[in-house]
């Protein structure tokens, strides 16, 4: 039933109308290759666990240079950063919607920028992973079968909220890892809550490698842009193929050796 509201709270706030992009922004849709990255996360929990999408993406923009650049959208319910990395016009995007709609401020910015959904770079927590591990995971077919469906469901809100507004799974994914709770502490408790002394020790190196990840997946050239054809039709193009990740560590002396293994 949850499940159930959340899609209708979807429809009913995507149902709502923007603005098109004008001046400056209007400039996205007229030069070259684009993309868009977001920071999955609830608005005003910034240093929790369940929001470190967004923390990464302030890294990002720092490391860009263009940290000072935030600025409200209210068209699409969030605050963007238009900028560049290698020819490649670049969107930052941090939600000012809960986690479980995140999806319509990105579903908002891609069509108010003109940015394919395979083009869309999710950055959100996930708690199956320790902290100091990191992993981009590339989208899927846009088909799902009843059992995927309902696989989804124990799944991430704000990604699920992604794949249900833009109708489509293909967005990558960086997933960041923050472990799940240890003793009786409950998983909503963890992942509301946030970093203690010793993990904010990790979490530096989380926040370089996983920036670092992402100048290398927006720099990607062209040739590995148009693999996969927009133009495909669902299922068609090897929508079957299994989905590639590879695990990264914030220690390297831990990726070379799990690289040796």
């Amino acid at each position: 039933m949850r499940r159930l509201l959340t899609r209708v709270l979807n429809r009913v706030l995507l149902s709502e109308t923007f603005t098109p992009a004008m001046g400056v922004d209007a400039e996205i849709h007229t030069h070259g290759r684009r993309k868009l990255v977001v920071g999955l996360g609830n608005p005003g929990m910034e240093g929790t666990r369940h929001s470190i999408g967004m923390a990464v993406l302030g890294a990002l923009a720092a490391r860009l240079g263009v940290a000072d650049r935030w600025r409200g959208d209210k068209h699409v319910s969030g605050e963007v950063i238009v900028s560049e990395v290698q020819r490649t016009h670049v969107v930052l995007l941090r939600p000012r919607l809960l986690m479980n709609v995140n999806g319509v401020t990105v579903a908002k910015a891609a069509g108010k920028y003109g940015i394919r959904p395979e083009d869309i770079l999710l950055v959100h927590d996930e708690l199956d992973k320790p902290l100091g591990k990191i992993a981009i995971k590339h989208g899927g077919s846009a088909r799902k079968t009843e059992f995927e469906e309902e696989r989804s469901e124990r799944g991430h809100n704000g990604v699920r909220s992604c794949v249900d507004c833009l109708q489509t799974d293909v967005m990558p994914r960086l997933r960041v890892g923050i472990g799940r709770p240890t003793g009786k502490t409950s998983v909503e408790r963890h992942v509301l809550g946030r970093f203690s002394a010793e993990e904010k020790k990790v979490l530096d190196s989380v926040l370089v490698q996983s920036v670092d990840l992402l100048l290398s997946k927006l720099s990607q050239q062209d040739s590995q842009q148009d693999f996969k054809s927009p133009s495909s039709p669902p299922g068609g193009r090897k929508a079957a193929r299994k989905t590639e990740e590879r695990e990264h560590s914030a220690s390297p002396a831990e990726d070379c050796a799990a690289a040796q293994s």
